[in-house]
């Protein structure tokens, strides 16, 4: 885990239970680990300390910039305006592909401002002139520092700013019914099938989950990333299947470029996700190829 701000900006975390010899079971995404005293989660952010759970990179940003939200990328929600994005680090997935892995899963130290929920409001303020809307919690995994995104969520409401998530959904029920009715919109990766989230260290179920409670509730827009070789297969089934949850949530497919531990394969070609495309149109209504 990188190198924090001052301990009392740590926040005590919500969704764990206590178990025996002063561990912890942490229930907010599916991994729900066990950790000892002094131990981490998966994520590398929730970490044990004396017998309770404490969320570590709470406030910690690492990354942030006014973006066109179609970069997020969100086609159908608030077309032509800009977000604020806000990283912080850490991730409850182990992509090889990461196109983020400097901050996903980081190695080393970080560089990190510390900005609570109420700055980050008052810079989203600051940013309206510019076109800004609010505020997206994006680049690594946001919902690994929930506390964080819910209470920032909770202050854009008060002054009538959006919240918008991308997310990799591996996210327990509880925390995210608790969550959606802060969140204006969602970009969900649907990565692929089963055999492929195995790869990763999760599953695709409870991601499936998320999109299904997640539509209706709020707007809710779909990316896969497409990598030749390795889930070329599973979009047309991640398109039948979006389908019967609603046809007409947008699906982005968006190329690969070599990165991370996959920084020695051939990046997608754009012929490759206009041909998955056509697949999933007959399927869905809204299909964009990025």
């Amino acid at each position: 885990m990188p190198e924090v701000a001052a301990m009392s900006q740590i926040t005590k975390a919500r969704y764990f239970e206590p178990l025996h010899d002063n561990h912890t079971k942490c229930l907010l995404c599916p991994h729900e680990c066990e950790i000892p005293p002094g131990g981490e989660g998966n994520c590398g952010v929730r970490k044990n300390i004396g017998g309770e759970l404490f969320a570590m990179s709470v406030g910690q940003v690492t990354s942030l910039a006014l973006d066109p939200i179609e970069k997020k990328p969100l086609r159908m929600f608030r077309p032509g305006s800009m977000i604020l994005s806000v990283g912080s680090f850490g991730c409850n997935l182990s992509c090889a592909f990461c196109q983020n892995h400097t901050i996903a899963q980081p190695l080393g130290g970080l560089d990190t401002h510390y900005v609570p929920p109420e700055a980050l409001a008052e810079l989203a303020t600051r940013t309206i002139p510019s076109g800004n809307i609010g505020v997206a919690f994006t680049y690594n995994e946001p919902l690994i520092g929930y506390e964080y995104v819910l209470e920032s969520a909770k202050k854009l409401r008060d002054i009538d700013l959006k919240a918008i998530l991308v997310t990799n959904g591996y996210l327990n029920p509880e925390p995210l019914f608790e969550l959606l009715p802060f969140i204006d919109a969602i970009n969900i990766d649907l990565k692929g099938g089963d055999a492929f989230y195995k790869n990763l260290g999760g599953s695709l179920q409870p991601v499936m989950d998320t999109i299904t409670n997640a539509a209706g509730k709020t707007h809710v827009e779909v990316t896969t990333l497409v990598i030749s070789g390795e889930n070329e297969e599973d979009v047309e089934p991640i398109a039948e299947w979006l389908a019967s949850v609603d046809p007409a949530i947008p699906l982005h497919l968006t190329c690969f470029h070599p990165r991370y531990q996959y920084a020695d394969r051939s990046p997608t070609q754009r012929e490759t996700t206009k041909r998955l495309a056509e697949s999933a149109r007959k399927y869905l209504m809204n299909v964009f190829e990025n």
